[in-house]
């Protein structure tokens, strides 16, 4: 939620960052609303004091035995007109509400811009794509090959864009979460935490999800929404709180499955894993001061690049454009991973600082330490990493001739010392 006292010392400013998005000025509309809304809150307070200089009036002169009715009507009548003014200001303070509610976050200064992915900007590369002398296979022609990824079942079970794991794949996937929730906790402090993975819509709301991508959401009969991420439960556990500045940063980890209804998705990704209405994620978030969470950005895309290095998966780090990042976010850095079968690389992780515009809509703050005051947190997300993904990059990256899927050595462990992954004799 964009705060609406920026935007009345600065509309100019206001408005720029508006254009960096490809948006109309709104500037002139807000402020509209704005001001009739202040001169509602002035003149509300003027009926107020009238009324209670009214009522100590009858008092008064029922004290004196005089005619108290002309003061008693006025009271009256002062009760209808606040009452009017009490609903046209709740009407005014909704339809602000409402349009600050559809605008995205501002972009940080130092975001490139650009109208879509074509602006986005590389940062930098690690490891180098394997030398196959084979040519390389995608995952589910690998997966269905080997008698373990089967989607011709899930679409009897559910429909398109779901698949069934079996075996070896299974407890591959099983592998990847247990490996990077390992390693957040163990190495970059994250807090396990396991969510609900229905949320009520004030949650949804508070991560910038509704009103404006009810349409992405999955939602159940009696108006819970399925999570689109653990970012919708995780960042709320500070909702409605004031926390102490000494707790700061907080992170959290957690390893969810996560709903998401592909709308507008028509035509891609059809095949395979890449873009499903259901998958696991192990989630990343933070909650920290203003004044750390560029650093805490940093830190956090470091979390997820190091789950690639120790898989030993090719990948390079992309910053969005304005164009290109999400709607809650102020600065964004993407993770690709390279995938032989597509000969491209492939979005694996998305790492977000989105300043205090999550914490304006659920009420975070933090009380400062110097001045005493309550200011609003920033929130930051992303992902550490999404485990279909993963487990994709794991079987292109790590294929063999024969079809078999070498694993990792970072993952042998999890799998009983298991090698190699190959089909069913």
């Amino acid at each position: 939620m964009l705060d609406i006292k920026r935007i009345r010392e600065n509309p100019e400013s206001f408005d720029a960052a508006l254009k960096r998005r490809g948006m109309a000025p709104q500037s002139v509309v807000v402020l509209a609303l704005d001001a009739r809304h202040r001169g509602w809150v002035s003149a509300l307070q003027r009926h107020q004091a009238r009324r209670n200089e009214a009522s100590k009036a009858i008092g008064a002169a029922k004290a004196r035995g005089e005619d108290a009715g002309p003061l008693m009507n006025e009271v009256a009548a002062l009760k209808d007109s606040i009452r009017e003014a009490e609903e046209e200001g709740r009407a005014l303070a909704k339809e602000i509400e409402d349009l600050l509610a559809g605008l995205p976050n501002a972009p940080a200064e130092d975001v490139p811009d650009g109208p879509d992915a074509a602006g986005n900007v590389e940062l930098r590369r690690w490891g180098s794509p394997p030398a196959l002398a084979f040519k390389p296979r995608q995952h589910f022609d690998l997966g269905e090959a080997l008698g373990l990824m089967d989607f011709e079942i899930a679409a009897k079970l559910s429909g398109a864009r779901f698949v069934v794991l079996k075996g070896a794949l299974s407890r591959l996937e099983r592998a990847l979460a247990a490996f990077m929730l390992d390693l957040h906790t163990g190495t970059f402090g994250y807090t396990e935490v396991s969510p609900p993975y229905l949320v009520r819509s004030e949650t949804a709301f508070g991560t910038g999800n509704l009103p404006k991508f009810a349409g992405d959401l999955f939602r159940t009969t009696d108006f819970f929404w399925l999570i689109p991420t653990a970012e919708m439960p995780l960042t709320n556990l500070v909702r409605e709180q004031i926390l102490d500045a000494a707790m700061l940063p907080l992170r959290f980890t957690a390893h969810t499955p996560c709903f998401r209804s592909e709308a507008g998705a028509a035509g891609k990704d059809t095949r395979g894993m890449i873009r499903q209405h259901q998958f696991t994620k192990v989630e990343l978030v933070s909650v920290t001061t203003p004044e750390t969470s560029d650093a805490e950005l940093e830190c956090m895309t470091g979390a997820a690049e190091e789950v690639l290095r120790r898989l030993g998966l090719p990948y390079r780090v992309v910053a969005l454009c304005t164009g290109d990042m999400g709607f809650a976010a102020r600065k964004t850095y993407d993770i690709e991973v390279w995938l032989p079968g597509q000969a491209a690389f492939r979005e694996i992780s998305s790492c977000s600082n989105c300043g205090d515009f999550q914490a304006r809509r659920m009420a975070a703050r933090y009380r400062d330490p110097a001045s005493k005051a309550a200011r609003f947190v920033h929130t930051l997300n992303g992902s550490g990493l999404a485990v279909g993904r993963t487990l994709i990059a794991v079987m292109e990256n790590y294929q063999q001739a024969d079809g078999s899927i070498v694993v990792p050595a970072a993952l042998r462990p999890y799998l009983g010392g298991l090698e190699v992954i190959a089909a069913a004799r």
